[in-house]
């Protein structure tokens, strides 16, 4: 197990909620519990034997976790060619000047962890981990590509998924010469492989692409075996789920359902994702009779759409059905970050772990 998992152990935003996206950008007008970032391993605390009884918001935070190569010094063979996720074919003749871009960060952090970090020449606003922080920032209000901040870096290769925009600035660096590999834009915990693989190939470190996907799927299969070891088993003692996104400031209130990724992060928690008892797929608008129905006992956020939102208050005002769940009644709220949470990339079982803990054993981060 990595230095940052402790000792002992999706689709992404699109259409309308694409404007919504983001980490920053959008002013926050709630208030959201101090982050715990000192996070212990689900495996060394005492979980509660009745979690649907526990209380009160939690805010979880990995911090800037610095990256931990698979290799100091992989083998690039290039030139490459490559299809990407849209069926298009990119020769990547070289890659010393690389823009790796999505809305989660979790591309630059796939390139740093094969072990070409020193080839990042500008981020995205979600990469926040210290040894990128000095790059030049290539996006706008949160999300939006820059074309000329861009271009005023001569890559030599961008590599990005369908999650920032405007689509508009690829087009304009494409025109430019500059080759665009886009990747799989689908973020759950079934495709991470898949996610490290297209980005290894594209750099020609295939290699070093094999070592950081097993390296990954280990962590995040030791990560759910504590979870199934810890967490309730049948189902009427699973803590009812739902992952809320929200930006208040633009009037986005979704429920995220059934192949949303979210759904995936809910079941590998030891939760039970309630999406698809009630029907809910994809993501769509947030209304009173979903959670009516859906009568979560917790429920997941990031925390700058609950600050959004005007904290729980401000949210239990805009759907006061929401006060009549077993969430709302007891103000479990977890958040985590916005560049974490459904970043499903190299941390995911850093996620993993922090939510688990949070469910089940909050009184361990206080």
């Amino acid at each position: 197990m990595r230095r940052r998992l402790l000792p002992s152990v999706a689709l992404l935003c699109a259409g309308a909620l694409l404007s919504g996206c983001g980490t920053g950008g959008g002013e926050a007008s709630g208030d959201v519990p101090t982050a715990f970032t000192e996070i212990p391993s689900l495996a060394d605390v005492e979980v509660s034997s009745k979690p649907k009884e526990l209380s009160g918001e939690i805010n979880v935070d990995l911090g800037a976790d610095e990256p931990e190569p698979v290799t100091t010094d992989p083998e690039q063979k290039l030139p490459v060619t490559v299809k990407d996720s849209q069926g298009t074919r990119v020769t990547v003749k070289t890659a010393d000047r690389i823009l790796a871009l999505d809305q989660y960060g979790t591309l630059t952090q796939v390139v740093y962890e094969l072990g070409l970090g020193d080839t990042l020449v500008g981020r995205d606003i979600s990469t926040q981990f210290t040894q990128a922080k000095d790059l030049p920032l290539v996006t706008d209000n949160g999300h939006e590509l820059n074309g000329e901040a861009i271009l005023d870096l001569s890559p030599d290769l961008i590599l990005t998924d369908t999650s920032l925009g405007p689509w508009d600035v690829i087009e304009q660096v494409r025109d430019a010469g500059i080759p665009v590999v886009v990747v799989d834009s689908r973020r759950d915990l079934d495709n991470i492989d898949t996610i490290v693989e297209q980005v290894a190939t594209a750099l020609g470190v295939p290699d070093a692409g094999d070592a950081l996907a097993q390296r990954t799927a280990d962590e995040v299969a030791a990560a759910r075996a504590v979870v199934a070891e810890k967490a309730p088993g049948t189902v009427q003692d699973k803590l009812r789920t739902v992952f809320l996104y929200v930006r208040g400031q633009s009037g986005v209130y979704y429920m995220f359902g059934e192949d949303s990724g979210a759904d995936s992060l809910i079941e590998a928690t030891g939760a039970y994702d309630v999406s698809a008892e009630i029907g809910w797929k994809g993501m769509k608008p947030l209304n009173d009779e979903g959670l009516v129905a859906a009568q979560p006992d917790t429920i997941i956020m990031m925390t700058k759409g609950l600050e959004s939102a005007g904290g729980v208050d401000g949210l239990l005002e805009r759907y006061p059905s929401l006060a009549n769940t077993p969430a709302g009644k007891n103000r479990r709220f977890i958040t985590m970050p916005d560049s974490q949470i459904l970043s499903f990339g190299p941390r995911s079982a850093d996620v993993i772990n922090a939510l688990a803990v949070a469910m089940y054993a909050p009184e361990s981060l206080r």
